[in-house]
Parts: C-alpha cells; structure tokens; sequence
C-alpha cells in the first residue's frame, strides 16, 4: 500500500440516489480538484450491495483509495467490500459525505463539506479505526462502522423509508416520532459480554463504534471509532411521554443522568431475544419482523481499516 499522496491510485463509488437524488449536483463540483490530482477512476451503483461489490473489486484490482461518494450506507457498504479482501490487500478508505445522515464521516474526522473531503482524499494523512462484526444463528456475517441498532432506532430507520419530503435530521426526527406512536415493544434480552451478564426487557439497545447517529442523536458522546472498545446505550421500557421526554436528551447527550438509561463498555458480546428482533447495521436493515433473528454475537475489530482524515 502506498502512502505517497501523489502515487496513490484512486477509486471513487459513487450513490446516484444519496440525499434523495441531489448527489449529482454535488458530484459534478468534485470534478475540478480531482482532475487537478491526475484523475481517479468513477463507478455508479445500480442496486443495493453494489457499492460492496465494487470496492471488493477495486481492492482486487489494486486501488489504493477507495472513497465512497455518499451516505452512511454507501460507506457502509464500501467498508462490507473492503473487508472481503486480507489486510494487505485493504485499500484506504476515504468519504465523501452527501448522505442524510453523514454519521460516520463526522464521528471519524472526514470534513463535512464535499469539496474538502475531496481534498483529503487525495491529500489528507490517515489513521486506523475499529469496525464491528456482527453474526446472526445462520452464520450470517455483516460489518458495520458506526453503530448497530436494536428495537427502537432498527424501527426508526425502518420508518424512516417512508419519510420523503424532508431529508437529514428533520427526517430522523420525523421517523422517531412514528415510532413511538406506532412501535413501542421491549423484547427481553439475556446479554453477555467481556465484562457483565444482563437480562432485561429493552426498547432500544444500541451499540456504539461511533458517538452519533440519525445525523445528530449523540448517543455515546464518548465514544471514539479509534479507541480500541465499543460503548452500548440500553433504555428500558419506558412510556411513550418518556420517550418524548427522551428525545432532547439524546440530541444533546445527556440521557445518561436518567435511571432507565444504562451505559456501558465491551468488546464483545452475545444476545439471546425472546422473539425475533429489529436491528439496523449503521443504518441498513440487518433484521426486520419476518427476519427471525433472535441470537446475534458480536465482536470488535481493532484498527481494521485505514482512513483518510
């Protein structure tokens, strides 16, 4: 792997459909600053787990950046393709935010505006950051590098889909209070991790790489992508007018000073549900209702992908 800026070979995946189709506007501005750096190789995706597929095949084609041009799914599936080649064959990977959300690029360092982090791409110095591992019962295995959510904000991202006349935070907001109306179940969950053993009934178990999610809900504000543990955030079953009560605290971060709410450190961890389970995997749906995913064993994956910051 190279780490001469100006040698580095650089792939760029590209969501046409990030922030509801506006990307295009935003891509073309990138074209100038990447032309000056020599150029890099374009691809669109053109169906879910493309981006997957083509950041696996450029690390195989010996690219050594990969930057996804999108969301926190686009990245999300950047890092799944990357994370099918051994580590010696791992290209960097570089972000250029566009999304709804852009939880990931803000929790790691990559500049919010696109022409800067286009700029860094080329030019900018790298660091290695932690991933996660998650397996269900079937042996079904996905990475995820922000957060993986369970019960209450799976059911918000599910929700969310069906929100389209705004975009980014006000979206999420929007989602979370259908969801409270409408999804408001705590499945019983005997947990166990590297550090305790818990069982209990949980509206939302969210487990963290990343201090924020949703675009601005800072669930773990101390929690940094780099630091070698995961933090989780668990709520009890609470009452729909708490879980309003709740709202302001997790945008600020301050949700911890309340008893329902428990925070925590681990490095992995298993999961056994009393029914099958809402899950989301840095925004993308792992597990729906008809998924029957009851059992879930996750592990941290310490510096397993160099980024550009």
């Amino acid at each position: 792997m190279k780490d001469n800026i100006v040698e580095r070979r650089v792939k760029l995946i590209f969501n046409p459909h990030a922030d509801g189709g506006r990307g295009w506007r935003v891509a073309g501005s990138l074209q100038a600053t990447i032309e000056h750096f020599g150029g890099a190789e374009w691809t669109g995706t053109e169906y879910p787990t493309h981006a997957s597929e083509l950041a696996a095949q450029a690390a195989r084609e010996g690219f050594d950046v990969v930057v996804a041009v999108g969301g926190d799914g686009t990245v999300h599936e950047v890092v799944n393709g990357l994370m099918q080649v051994t580590a010696g064959e791992r290209p960097i990977l570089a972000a250029v935010p566009i999304g709804s959300g852009n939880d990931f690029c803000y929790n790691v360092g990559f500049p919010a505006d696109p022409g800067k982090a286009i700029l860094s791409a080329f030019s900018g110095s790298t660091k290695k950051v932690d991933l996660g591992r998650v397996q269900d019962a079937s042996g079904r295995v996905e990475y995820w590098d922000n957060t993986l959510g369970i019960g209450f904000d799976a059911a918000t991202v599910i929700n969310s889909h069906a929100i389209t006349r705004v975009q980014g935070l006000a979206m999420y907001l929007a989602a979370v209070i259908r969801t409270i109306m409408k999804d408001h179940q705590a499945p019983r969950m005997q947990i166990s991790t590297d550090r305790e053993e818990l069982d209990r009934e949980l509206l939302m178990l969210t487990l963290c790489n990343g201090g924020r999610e949703g675009g601005g809900f800072m669930l773990a504000p101390d929690a940094k992508p780099d630091d070698g543990v995961f933090e989780y955030v668990m709520v009890d079953y609470v009452s729909r007018p708490m879980m309003f009560r709740l709202i302001p605290e997790f945008m600020r971060g301050t949700h911890a000073r309340f008893k329902q709410v428990h925070l925590g450190t681990f490095r992995q961890l298993k999961l056994v549900a009393d029914r099958p389970l809402l899950i989301h995997t840095d925004g993308e749906i792992f597990a729906n209702a008809t998924t029957n995913v009851q059992e879930l064993t996750v592990e941290l994956m310490p510096q397993a992908l160099k980024v550009i910051v």
